[in-house]
C-alpha cells in the first residue's frame, strides 16, 4: 500500500473521531453555549445529514480541481472549522461550523475514495477501502474514547482542539507526497449516469441497507447498556469488532459479498437474544460490528470499483452517499420502534430486516 493511503486513513481517523465524539460531550456542550441537551443533539443529526448532502455536491466542485489540491482543500476547511469551533460559545456559529466540518468530511472521502483506483492495482482496491475506512473504526476505538475523556476533563473545546490539530498535521504531510490524477474522460454532471445501470444500482441498494442496518443496531447500544453502566466498554466492542471486521474485507474482497448478507442478517437475529445479558451484550457488539463493518467495507469497494470505469470523478461520492444516507435512515426507522429504553433490543430486529432486504438485491454484471 503507498504511504500516501495511510496519511489519507489518518485524516480520516480525525474526521471520525469528530462526527462521533460529540455524543459523549453533549451535556457539557448544552451547558457551555446555553441550550438544552435536545438542542444540542441538532449538531450530530445535522453532521449526518451534512454528509449526505455533501458527498454529491462536494465532489462536483472538487472535480474541478486536482485531486491533491481538492484533498488538501477539505482538510483546510475541516480543520479551520474546528478552531471556530474552539472558540466560540455562540450555538448557532456552533451549529454552523458542524455542517461546514460534514461538508468538507464528505467532499474529502468522496475524492479519497475515487482516488483508489489511481492509487493502486484493481485486485487491491477492496484491500486499500479496508486501510482507509481503518481511520473511522479506530476513531471509534481510541479517537472517540480520548476525545471524551479530553472534553470531559479540559473542556469540550479541548476535543475540537485535538481534532483540528490532527488533522492539519494529515495535511502538511500530504502536501509532501504525489499521486496521479487521471483527467475526467466526460464532465462530470454525466456520470452520475452511472446510476442507472442496473449492477450500479443494485449495489449501492445494498449499501444504502446494510449500513442503515448498522446505524440502526449502533444507535441504540449505548441505550441497551445503559443499565449496566458498561457503555464504554460495549462501544469499544463494537469498535474493534468493526476494525477486524474491516481488515478481513481487505484480504477478502469480493468473497465477503457471496454470503455476507446473509450471515450479517443471521448475526442481527442472534445478537437481540444475546443482548439479554451483559456478557452476551459484550460479544454480539463485538462479532456484529466485525460482521456488519466487514460487508459494509466490501460494499462500499464494490461501489467504487463498479462504477468507477464510467464514473471515476463521482465514484467515491456515490459510495460517500449510500454509506451516509443509511446512517440517517437506519436510525430513523428503529426510532419508531424504540419507544423507550427497555425496548431498545428491537433495534437489532430492524437491523435484521434491512439486511434482508438486502439480501434481495441481486447484482448482475
Amino acid at each position: 500500500m503507498p504511504p500516501v493511503l495511510f496519511l489519507l486513513a489518518a485524516a480520516v481517523f480525525a474526521q471520525g473521531t469528530s462526527e462521533f465524539v460529540l455524543s459523549g460531550l453533549l451535556p457539557q456542550i448544552a451547558a457551555g453555549t446555553g441550550v438544552s441537551l435536545g438542542t444540542a443533539g441538532l449538531l450530530t443529526s445535522l453532521f449526518a445529514a451534512g454528509m449526505v448532502v455533501g458527498a454529491p455536491v462536494l465532489a462536483m466542485l472538487g472535480s474541478k480541481l486536482p485531486r491533491k489540491l481538492a484533498l488538501l482543500a477539505f482538510l483546510g476547511l475541516f480543520s479551520g472549522v474546528h478552531v471556530i469551533g474552539a472558540l466560540t460559545t455562540d450555538f448557532p456559529l456552533l451549529l454552523a461550523t458542524r455542517a461546514l466540518a460534514a461538508f468538507a468530511n464528505a467532499g474529502f472521502l468522496a475524492v479519497a475514495l475515487a482516488s483508489l483506483p489511481s492509487l493502486v492495482p484493481a485486485d487491491a482496491v477492496g484491500r486499500a477501502t479496508s486501510v482507509l475506512l481503518s481511520g473511522v473504526t479506530l476513531a471509534c476505538i481510541v479517537g472517540v474514547p480520548a476525545g471524551t475523556v479530553l472534553g470531559q476533563y479540559a473542556g469540550w473545546q479541548a476535543a475540537f482542539w485535538a481534532i483540528a490539530a490532527i488533522t492539519a498535521v494529515a495535511a502538511a504531510a500530504l502536501t509532501t507526497t504525489s499521486f496521479d490524477d487521471p483527467p475526467s474522460a466526460s464532465p462530470v454532471v454525466r456520470e452520475w449516469r452511472v446510476l442507472a445501470q442496473p449492477c450500479v444500482a443494485a449495489i449501492v441498494g445494498k449499501g444504502i441497507l446494510v449500513n442503515g442496518g448498522t446505524f440502526a443496531a449502533f444507535t441504540y447500544l449505548g441505550t441497551m447498556t445503559a443499565p449496566t453502566g458498561w457503555v464504554p466498554v460495549v462501544l469499544a466492542a463494537f469498535g474493534v469488532g468493526s476494525f477486524v471486521g474491516v481488515t478481513i474485507a481487505g484480504k477478502a474482497g469480493p468473497k465477503m459479498l457471496k454470503a455476507g448478507t446473509a450471515v450479517l442478517t443471521a448475526v442481527w437475529v442472534a445478537a437481540f437474544f444475546a443482548a439479554q445479558s451483559l456478557p452476551g451484550l459484550l460479544i454480539a457488539a463485538l462479532l456484529t460490528g466485525a460482521t456488519a463493518f466487514g460487508v459494509g467495507s466490501a460494499l462500499i469497494a464494490a461501489i467504487v470499483t463498479t462504477a468507477g470505469n464510467a464514473a471515476p470523478r463521482v465514484a467515491g461520492a456515490i459510495a460517500t452517499t449510500a454509506f451516509n444516507l443509511g446512517a440517517v435512515v437506519g436510525p430513523a426507522v428503529a426510532g419508531a420502534f424504540v419507544l423507550d429504553a427497555t425496548q431498545a433490543r428491537a433495534a437489532f430486529w430492524v437491523s435484521a430486516a434491512f439486511t434482508a432486504a438486502a439480501m434481495l438485491l441481486r447484482v448482475k454484471k
